[in-house]
């Protein structure tokens, strides 16, 4: 039997290096060692504003599925796609907070975002969410229906592991791109008020967050900043998923993250939750974290043995063969 020809659309690897294109740049990386897949990596490059722009117009409304005419099946990883395809369409759905929260984003992504997601949605054969949360988002503001959503989490592997060096000193570490949400102001004046310094690690994003970070790093360090903190501290407003969540539970590092949305299901009782409108009860949060960290430690890398790339690359396997039949 021929392999089945997956078109995958990698020009999100061009605008970020954050969470959408880890989860690309890992599940890529698995899915080479799945067998009976041919993949074909469709793009449309450069990071300019101009060059945005044209991606979410010409290239998704017009040239990729004229590209993708031969694929069995097509694959949009970040919520951008054509709406007319001969090809079925495989989509995956990190968050919907640029419907749920629109006023957190710039005008054009909303706009965009507002008229394209829910068409693409219900030109969709399968959605995959990134977790059971989202998946409910999807249903309620895209209005597809739970059949065609399959729930894939992420993975996590090396060098997210509690073994290898530790970066050193006392401090809480906060990991996200610099954007609203993500509720930074709040963790830096939670951990002053439990005494500890912040590290923040975020590439820039939007929003007027004017917090000091480290930039992009790469992982390596990344994971011996995980290592080195007396708790990682993620009390998102609005999360799909929460990659720092599963990365610093992997790492056995201590979490304290929101009590509300995906989040609080991926951490399935492994972190301390906090309500992420309250300073108090996130300085809180960051108190008993350090005092359970034992504790904490070993249920977060209990809980992250469950999350893998090679089973995250399985099941979206199965989603395209699906999707072909």
């Amino acid at each position: 039997m021929a392999d089945l020809r997956v078109g995958i659309d990698v020009s999100p690897l061009e605008l970020t290096g954050a969470g959408t294109a880890r989860y690309l740049n890992k599940l890529l990386e698995a899915l080479g060692r799945e067998p009976g897949l041919e993949l074909r990596r469709r793009r449309f490059p450069g990071s300019s504003r101009g060059a945005k722009i044209a991606r979410d117009t010409g290239w998704y409304l017009a040239a990729l599925p004229v590209a993708a005419r031969s694929d069995d099946v097509l694959h949009l990883p970040a919520h951008r796609g054509p709406l007319l395809s001969a090809s079925p369409l495989v989509v995956t759905l990190h968050d919907l907070a640029v419907l749920r929260h629109p006023e957190t984003f710039n005008r054009w992504t909303r706009s965009y975002s507002r008229l394209v997601v829910p068409r693409l949605a219900r030109a969709a054969t399968r959605l995959i969410a990134v977790s059971e949360f989202t998946a409910r988002e999807a249903v309620e503001l895209l209005g597809v229906p739970a059949t065609r959503i399959r729930v894939i989490p992420h993975g996590v592997e090396e060098p997210f592991t509690p073994y290898g060096p530790a970066a050193g000193g006392d401090y809480v570490l906060a990991v996200g791109t610099l954007e609203p949400r993500k509720n930074l102001p709040r963790v830096i004046l939670a951990a002053e008020r439990a005494g500890l310094d912040v590290r923040v690690v975020g590439a820039p994003g939007w929003g007027d967050v004017d917090v000091e970070s480290l930039g992009y790093i790469d992982d390596e360090e990344l994971a011996r900043l995980y290592r080195g903190a007396a708790c990682v501290v993620y009390p998102s407003l609005y999360e799909g998923f929460g990659l720092p969540v599963l990365e610093g539970m992997a790492t056995g590092t201590p979490v304290v993250t929101s009590e509300a949305s995906a989040p609080a299901e991926l951490a399935d009782g492994a972190a301390v939750l906090v309500d992420p409108l309250d300073v108090e009860a996130i300085a809180a949060g960051i108190q008993e974290a350090v005092a359970r960290r034992d504790e904490l430690r070993m249920a977060g890398l209990e809980r992250a043995r469950g999350f893998t790339w090679e089973a995250a690359a399985k099941a979206t396997a199965e989603v395209y063969q699906e999707a072909a039949a």
